[in-house]
């Protein structure tokens, strides 16, 4: 079912900031700004390389909606007080929604720039219009740039700074209306057409003229291309390199309507670009899980309707008496739809297992009502005369046996917080068709007994009537040892007591002793796990690509697994997120159905590939990730929080609580939050030398930003589209 933890995430990036410079004008800023609102649970903030993650955890009487907008207003106060290079804030609140349902991978016969333009331009829109679908992300690829690599040396040598070239640059890429000419006939609008029209032109921009009337033009100090952007990602499905398509669904859509527009578009698609040979595969579709889970249920649901039927025949004797009561079973679950629909609710795994689980229960109401007028009748009544005494007669013993179910499910029902979120529907379905069947034993049992019903007596001349005694004599044989265990009970009461108590004690130790556990969601066996491979922070894309291409070699050599789905430079983290980072990388493993692996559980798989990879990937933190029910990555089980006045001392005491964890046994992967910071060269100014040239601080900042992390303001146009232009210091200065 659909429900949301009340969680709202605030993420800002700093470009090009340390984590502590993040913490001290970004983090702590939006944590002030924030703590102010109603009903926080806990407030939890992460300062990383160029970011920061502000995740409010609200109590369950918070409403997500009115706290995200109150969080958006007091984010909105403070934007004046943070750095002028910061992004803008994003807020966002938790939701299943927002993970992917759908990952596809495509490939075509065209160069990768040209290809990643019929993606992103061309495909992705038309995908995006499915019904249902809120986003669609792609990971990998090569995107179209224009780079202009400043030579250092010849900037020099022509007595040009980065800032005079860059605003050159940015300057002459104007495109804009300028009025308009009027005549007696006609308005003719005036446009001032100033954009690059193609790379000679921008290579040839002259940038300033020498005293000697020479023309110093951007092709004499850089190198102008039309390449592609520095990767920062990449994906790979099953080795082979490709770019890989997320599918976010919207909050109100139905995952599986949308899988199914999905394929049907995808199908629409290879047959109009057959010639470019386009291939997407779907690698990763969750409504699969849905389906054939709730698939599941269903037959389960018709298993216990046959198998309360069969059981019905055996106790009430009759064929005719078993159809009568067996109607109570239907009319109840399919009234019971009424009510799905006037709530609002879906037909998801939770409600189905309600209407499974309470099959049984429909027909105890019947069972003792048809059973009470056969009684009636037995005493000599007619049909119309017993069904209408006898239902009286027990009315108030049938209504008591069906409350004492409701009021059982109606508390967690009406009760708040996530268990009560992800149960309520499957109460609620409990609850009412429960209600219905006291409604169908009062109305339907009685008038179609009335009509149809009859006593019979079994007298063995078939081979139903046979069984059937036979049953009742094992029946009575069955009756009798239990009478026998109640009369020594009653016959022992003080010997009785002692070994009730002690039985109950003993259950009790079962969980005090540790041999019974407990777990918010039990594990379940989805066939797929993460592999996370983490480098030193130094560590380019390159190396980690390296890294993860020797997993995957190794991983695809294990016939249990079947397909490997790759992000180099991306990993998952807290509420379904991820974090782009060029030395993490990660494996999303699925295996062959659990009795082709020999019974072993991805569990205890994953475990065996983290220690086999661990040797093989010498130099780098190996871990594994289960997948849980809800598709996103499950955190550690136990989290130990460490406060102190300041960083120095809570980072000291949390060491020595990890050496002392890592000594419990069953204890692995042992993590600090907080991590070692990233190698950095730190530049220190001379403010009088940078006060005899002219120069202030600003200036060298903007110079050294563009000539180390580039500038991409401008835009080249090519046709439809844009391309970022790209201003930055060579490789090799």
């Amino acid at each position: 079912p659909k429900f949301s933890n009340n969680v709202v995430s605030i993420s800002t990036i700093y470009p090009g900031a340390s984590p502590a410079e993040v913490e001290n004008t970004v983090t702590k800023k939006i944590e002030d700004a924030v703590s102010s609102m109603e009903n926080i649970k806990k407030l939890n903030a992460v300062s990383y390389e160029s970011l920061s993650v502000v995740t409010i955890t609200l109590t369950d009487a918070a409403n997500i909606d009115i706290s995200l907008n109150d969080a958006q207003r007091k984010v909105n106060a403070i934007l004046s007080d943070l750095p002028d290079d910061v992004k803008t804030p994003s807020l966002s609140k938790f939701s299943l929604d927002d993970l992917p349902v759908i990952t596809m991978t495509a490939s075509a016969n065209m160069d990768d720039v040209t290809f990643y333009d019929l993606i992103d331009q061309r495909i992705a829109p038309v995908i995006s219009r499915v019904s249902g679908i809120a986003q669609v992300n792609l990971v990998g690829g090569s995107e179209r740039e224009i780079q202009v690599a400043l030579d250092a040396s010849k900037l020099q040598g022509y007595n040009l700074s980065v800032p005079q070239v860059q605003q050159m640059i940015l300057s002459s890429n104007l495109d804009f209306p300028t009025g308009s000419v009027k005549t007696l006939n006609q308005d003719v609008l005036i446009r001032l057409s100033g954009k690059y029209r193609s790379i000679d032109e921008l290579r040839n921009l002259v940038i300033t003229t020498s005293k000697d009337g020479a023309q110093i033009r951007l092709g004499d100090v850089s190198d102008v291309q039309d390449s592609k952007k520095e990767t920062e990602k990449l994906a790979r499905i099953n080795r082979q390199s490709s770019i890989a398509i997320q599918i976010i669904k919207q909050s109100d859509a139905n995952a599986v309507k949308v899988s199914e527009g999905v394929h049907a578009i995808i199908a629409k698609l290879k047959t109009e670009y057959a010639a470019n040979k386009l291939d997407i595969k779907i690698v990763n579709d969750s409504s699969i899980f849905t389906l054939e889970s709730a698939d599941a249920v269903i037959h389960d649901l018709m298993l216990a309707v046959v198998l309360v039927a069969f059981v019905m025949l055996f106790f009430l004797h009759s064929l005719r008496n078993a159809l009568i009561v067996m109607v109570s079973i239907p009319a109840s679950l399919i009234a019971t739809f009424i009510g799905i629909s006037l709530f609002g609710y879906t037909l998801n795994l939770m409600s189905l297992l309600g209407l499974s689980l309470v099959v049984g229960i429909l027909v105890d109401d019947a069972i003792v009502v048809l059973e009470n007028i056969q009684r009636h009748m037995e005493m000599g009544k007619n049909k119309v005369r017993a069904a209408s005494d006898a239902t009286r007669e027990i009315g108030f013993t049938v209504v008591s046996i069906t409350m004492v179910i409701v009021v059982v499910f109606f508390p967690i029902a009406i009760s708040s917080g996530l268990v009560s979120n992800i149960l309520r529907q499957f109460c609620v379905v409990v609850i009412i068709a429960t209600l219905l069947s006291l409604v169908a034993s009062f109305t339907i049992v009685p008038l179609l007994f009335s009509r149809y019903g009859k006593l019979e007596h079994i007298e063995g001349k078939n081979m139903f009537g046979r069984f059937i005694l036979w049953f009742e004599k094992q029946l009575k044989k069955f009756t009798i040892w239990i009478t026998n265990i109640l009369n020594w009970s009653l016959r022992h009461k003080a010997l009785t007591l002692i070994m009730v108590f002690v039985m109950f004690l003993s259950s009790c130790g079962l969980l005090v002793g540790g041999f019974i556990g407990s777990e918010f969601f039990p594990k379940s066996d989805k066939g797929e796990f993460l592999v996370q491979i983490e480098l030193p922070k130094d560590a380019p894309l390159e190396q980690t690509n390296f890294y993860t291409q020797k997993a995957e070699a190794f991983l695809d050599k294990q016939p249990e697994i079947i397909q490997l789905i790759t992000t180099v430079g991306q990993a998952s983290g807290d509420f379904g997120g991820t974090q782009a980072t060029a030395y993490k990388s990660e494996i999303n493993v699925k295996l062959v159905e659990r009795d082709k692996r020999e019974g072993m559980s991805s569990d205890v798989f994953a475990t065996k590939m983290s220690r086999a990879l661990s040797k093989v990937l010498v130099g780098a933190k190996v871990k594994t990730v289960p997948i849980s029910i809800l598709g996103i990555a499950e955190n550690a089980p136990i989290s130990l929080v460490v406060m102190g006045s300041n960083l120095d001392s809570a980072l000291k005491y949390a060491e020595g609580a990890k050496s002392l964890l890592a000594t419990i046994p069953g204890a692995t992967e042992i993590k600090l939050s907080v991590e070692k910071g990233t190698p950095e060269i730190n530049v220190q100014v001379d403010r009088d030398k940078m006060s005899a040239v002219g120069l202030t601080l600003a200036t060298v900042g903007s110079t050294m930003q563009t000539a180390f992390a580039g500038n991409t303001d401008g835009k080249y146009r090519k046709g439809e589209y844009e391309y970022d232009i790209n201003i930055q210091y060579q490789d090799f200065n």
